[in-house]
């Protein structure tokens, strides 16, 4: 029989020795800029996590911009927005483009700020000088203003939602060319000069007809521009009835407050466009965008809560079955309780990154019955699912397991206890392990339990999901290895290729670099 003691050792003594501590001071493997710049982009926020503050992030993130390309930088953003859906990271990534390499920036400028809110966030960012510059410069100044000549009309009054710059703060600055009678009256209109009343766009008039009398029609116009006065009970399903799917989903306590559901087939006509695939696609919408609109709308008729579960359902319909026996393993650790988009004041978000490891898992068992849940902090949690239980469930009950310290190693020790076979391991974690470091050992106690698991599993592979931003692992990337960021649908398709043998040696930034300009 083996000596297991003399098999630990060799084990250990193989090991690539460590040379970064992490946040909360175990031991870790360090980032190369490409694979941290990624994982930043991914998860960064720019707001303070558990373990570093916005400014530390902010300081990382531009360190990290300029020892990249310009090139792959450009690549960066556009995962980030494309494919992460982020905000202001891609943002930000395009304000460094800025200084770097402005005709870069021209070439990849309309998919990344692609809408209102990333146009005015970049203009706030390359303003505020932290990307190494104040004014807006030409090249910019000139993307901008060709984003505002090419805006249809019809989303004209939406782009005017928002503040810091305000769109009118853009005209000024910007100081765009109108095509036509229409627009020259909307730009005059919006910064207060004189104008043509009766050239304005149709939504215009009917915006500035509604504020004159409020007894007509309310006017399709963004909710936002219609709440300045008191509204009545129709008023409010009149904006329930015109609103887009993510509006829907953000206010339905307000419209329940309001009175929208005691109106006979609202809640019918709401509950249709939160299960309506097409629209719930169109939105981009994060699934814990979801599990935490089906928490918080507690005012709601059954119905529509029951449509946020069916949405959710549709939302994570591309997570794949797996080929292979798969263990996923959501870390229920104290940092874990820090919001996943970090602390914002009063506009911090009620989602943990413990919810969105909760979600992971049960996403992953709702579309792979057979596959194990192994929660961990300071220990292995034992919880039995039902596999056939709705994602919301099943999150929920992850979530509210009982917390600890870090130790990724846990769930990996457990299963080689128990000598079990798996093809596939999901870590979803903020990789902050300190329990298992182990001074005198080579390597991390993880990437130690992990050569022990596959020498018994020849074929498998282990992925580290990481949820917050982060410049060191705790197993290198390798061909069973792989570290991925983020928490967007675009997460479970790129496991899905790590699983079935399709990335290459770089795996997830080499999935950047193939981004496209």
């Amino acid at each position: 029989m083996a000596n297991k003691t003399l098999f630990q050792s060799l084990v250990g003594a193989l090991l690539p020795k460590t040379d970064a501590v992490n946040a909360a001071g175990g031991k870790a493997y360090a980032l190369m800029p490409r694979q941290a710049l990624a994982q930043y982009a991914a998860t960064g926020c720019l707001n303070g996590t558990f373990y570093a503050g916005a400014d530390e992030q902010l300081e990382t993130v531009l360190a990290l911009a300029q020892a990249v390309e310009p090139e792959f930088l450009a690549k960066v953003a556009i995962h980030a927005r494309e494919s992460g859906h982020m905000k202001d990271m891609p943002a930000l990534l395009m304000a460094v483009l800025a200084v770097r390499d402005v005709q870069l920036l021209k070439r990849v400028f309309a998919r990344v700020c692609d809408n209102g809110k990333m146009v005015r966030t970049f203009v706030q960012i390359l303003r505020s000088g932290v990307a190494g510059r104040k004014s807006l410069g030409t090249a910019p100044k000139k993307l901008v203003q060709r984003w505002m000549e090419q805006l249809p009309e019809d989303r004209l009054l939406a782009a005017t939602v928002g503040n810091d710059p305000s769109f009118a703060d853009l005209v000024k600055m910007v100081h765009p060319k109108p095509q036509d009678a229409a627009r020259r009256a909307f730009y005059a209109w919006l910064i207060g000069r004189e104008h043509d009343a009766s050239a304005l766009p149709a939504t215009v008039q009917a915006f500035e007809a509604w504020k004159r009398d409020r007894s007509l029609p309310v006017p399709d116009v963004p909710f936002q521009l219609l709440t300045s006065a008191p509204l009545d009970a129709a008023a409010w399903c009149a904006i329930a009835r015109q609103s887009s799917w993510q509006a829907t989903r953000m206010n339905l306590n307000t419209f329940a407050r309001h009175g929208v559901f005691e109106v006979e087939g609202m809640a019918e006509l709401v509950a249709a466009r939160l299960r309506d695939e097409v629209a719930i696609r169109k939105a981009r919408v994060f699934p814990y965008q979801l599990l935490v609109a089906y928490q918080q709308a507690t005012d709601v008729p059954a119905q529509v809560r029951e449509a946020l579960q069916d949405a959710m359902e549709i939302a994570i319909a591309n997570v794949p079955a797996f080929a292979v026996p798969v263990v996923v393993c959501p870390d229920v650790s104290g940092s874990m309780d820090a919001p996943v988009t970090g602390n914002r004041g009063s506009a911090t978000t009620a989602v943990r990154c413990r919810d969105a490891a909760a979600l992971v898992a049960a996403t992953v068992l709702r579309c792979n019955p057979q596959a194990e849940v192994l929660p961990f902090s300071d220990r292995v949690n034992a919880v039995r699912l039902n596999p056939r239980d709705s994602v919301m469930t099943n999150a929920k009950l992850l979530a509210a397991l009982p917390s600890g310290g870090t130790d990724c190693s846990l769930p990996l020790a457990e299963l080689n206890r128990r000598k079990a076979t798996a093809g596939l391991v999901i870590l979803v974690s903020d990789n902050e392990s300190w329990i298992d470091a182990n001074p005198h050992a080579r390597g991390t106690a993880l990437l130690r339990e992990w050569q022990i698991f596959r020498a018994r599993n020849p074929g498998a592979k282990l992925v580290c999901l990481d949820l917050q931003p982060n410049r060191s692992v705790q197993a290198p990337d390798r061909e069973d290895i792989l570290n991925i960021g983020g928490f967007a649908d675009e997460v479970f398709a790129t496991i899905a290729a790590f699983a079935a043998g399709r990335l290459g040696a770089d795996h997830w930034v080499g999935m950047i670099e193939r981004t496209g300009l």
